[in-house]
């Protein structure tokens, strides 16, 4: 089984947008949910945001009204638009396909 791959993360300014993707191989991608979880240092891993495979998506408190989870079937790609990014959000980001295939994680860093 091929593990998801993320893009996208990097080093922004408070207020700034990222937009995250996370590829994955079509065996999987259209018959699993799928979610972004984020690690922060000295923090546990939690969900950010997830997908069903019929397309209903649940956010965390924290984000939502600023991020917004989304898939491209044609394209097996998995999204992470985040809007008004806050210092808090910095952490490592990564794409899960249930049940357990993780991606590798991408830095996400917001400065103040």
């Amino acid at each position: 089984q091929v593990q998801p791959v993320e893009s996208g993360g990097g080093l922004v300014q408070a207020g700034g947008s990222l937009r995250l993707s996370c590829v994955a191989s079509g065996s999987i991608f259209n018959f699993n949910d799928m979610g972004w979880f984020r690690q922060a240092p000295g923090k546990q891993r939690e969900l950010v945001a997830s997908i069903t495979r019929s397309g209903r998506t649940n956010l965390g408190d924290s984000v939502k009204g600023r991020f917004t989870i989304s898939k491209d079937s044609a394209k097996n790609t998995l999204y992470l638009q985040m809007n008004n990014l806050k210092p808090e959000d910095t952490a490592v980001y990564y794409c899960l396909v249930a049940p357990n295939s993780w991606g590798q994680g991408t830095q996400v860093t917001v400065s103040s």
